[in-house]
């Protein structure tokens, strides 16, 4: 039976449900980009993405000694590209690791900026610690990975590879888009240089606005006029040290921005990365008791995602005959998403960013069992239903006692 219309259920992995409270600011009136108004909606964001950048931690110690957090007028991908432009020229030797669409990405923008070495494995295995090694050498400036790839739900090991970059001179970017503001990340002890997220990911921000840490020392390597003008991340840090940008701020999603991080600092990052843990091994316990293959493949260091899961469809609903699929889950008004690329027809993905009760966890599960089962895939509901809700009732219990 379908859901109430009026209660839309947002599971894509990004953009994710924002709060009444981070809405509401949008509607504020509207103030000059130069104000000191807008500079303190500025300097709120900025201290609020300070403490997600550096206290993503279980015991919410900080794991940086310094850096500089920066606002963008712009998704994730203008911070990657930011990144690698400002770090490197064109003789430079970059190495990017690839499992996935974003990793690809990843190598696809630096291609634009330098030479650059993939080390590659099928999207959702695991990049074999030792191709890494074997990759990078003295000769290497740069190496990006992505933490989270969004793509298949897989957790790359980026210690290890952090590990890897420093002991050969070698900055390191990271595209924590969708772990950052959801799972541990920790800049000092992975040799971070330089980390990516997005508004509209786990930070549970609308989606316009991204975010980048710039590690203490990094500044120094910092080549702006090797850049896009727009990119320019020396102008970025001299305007974010007066709490501005350089080029007229999006001023409504600033706010939103601001609003979002406070609650973060309020949840904390400790009880925030539990949370999120719970409520993914709900829809992966879950989904597995119904009768469902997790499509990533971890091994080594490489985990399971902890805010998105990718599942392979069934054989029988594969290809042109996934659109069926699909539609039944939109008919119960909650949205999740397909593969990308070549798994689309292949995969479904869901997403737990941001602030999913336990009950909207919960009827991802079971809508998506309902789909199923209106498709003709043989599933366990029940079984499916009982095995999320054991998790999240474990996790309730833990945060009690």
């Amino acid at each position: 039976m379908p859901e109430d219309p009026e209660d839309f259920l947002l599971l894509n992995p990004g953009p994710v449900p924002v709060t009444d409270e981070v809405l509401q600011s949008m509607a504020e009136p509207m103030v000059s980009h130069r104000s000191s108004a807008f500079e303190a909606v500025y300097e709120r964001a900025q201290d609020g993405l300070d403490y997600v950048f550096t206290r993503s931690t279980l015991d919410g110690e900080s794991t940086s000694e310094g850096g500089t957090p920066l606002i963008l007028n712009g998704t994730a991908t203008m911070g990657m590209e930011a990144a690698v432009a400002n770090l490197v020229d064109g003789d430079a030797e970059v190495v990017s690791l690839v499992n996935g669409k974003f990793g690809r990405r990843f190598a696809r923008i630096a291609d634009r900026y330098a030479s650059v070495t993939r080390v590659e494995a099928d999207w959702g295995k695991s990049i074999p610690i030792e191709d890494v090694r074997d990759a990078v050498t003295d000769d290497t400036d740069l190496v990006t990975i992505v933490h989270n790839e969004t793509s298949t739900g897989l957790l790359n090991p980026v210690a290890e590879v952090g590990e890897i970059a420093a002991e050969h001179g070698a900055r390191f970017i990271v595209d924590g888009v969708t772990s950052i503001g959801g799972d541990e990340f920790r800049i000092d002890d992975w040799n971070v240089d330089v980390a990516i997220t997005d508004a509209q990911k786990a930070l549970a921000a609308p989606p316009g606005t991204s975010a980048m840490y710039v590690a203490e020392g990094v500044e120094d390597a910092i080549d702006g006029e090797s850049a896009p003008f727009y990119e320019d991340l020396d102008w970025h840090l001299r305007k974010a040290a007066q709490h501005q940008t350089p080029f007229t701020s999006a001023v409504p999603l600033f706010r939103a921005l601001a609003v979002a991080v406070e609650d973060i600092v309020e949840e904390t990052m400790p009880a925030r990365i539990e949370r999120h843990r719970a409520q993914s091994r709900a829809f992966r316990e879950g989904f597995a008791a119904m009768g469902l293959d997790l499509f990533a493949d971890p091994e080594g260091s490489t985990a399971y995602s902890n805010t998105v899961t990718a599942v392979s469809l069934p054989e029988s609903i594969r290809g042109d005959d996934a659109t069926d699929f699909f539609d039944a889950v939109k008919a119960r008004n909650v949205s999740i998403s397909g593969g990308q690329a070549h798994l689309g027809g292949e995969i479904f993905r869901v997403s737990n960013m941001g602030r999913l009760p336990t009950e909207q966890i919960l009827r991802g599960v079971r809508t998506v069992g309902e789909a199923m089962d209106d498709v003709g895939a043989d599933v366990d509901l029940d079984a499916g239903l009982d095995a999320a809700a054991d998790e999240l009732d474990a996790e309730a219990d833990a945060v009690e006692a």
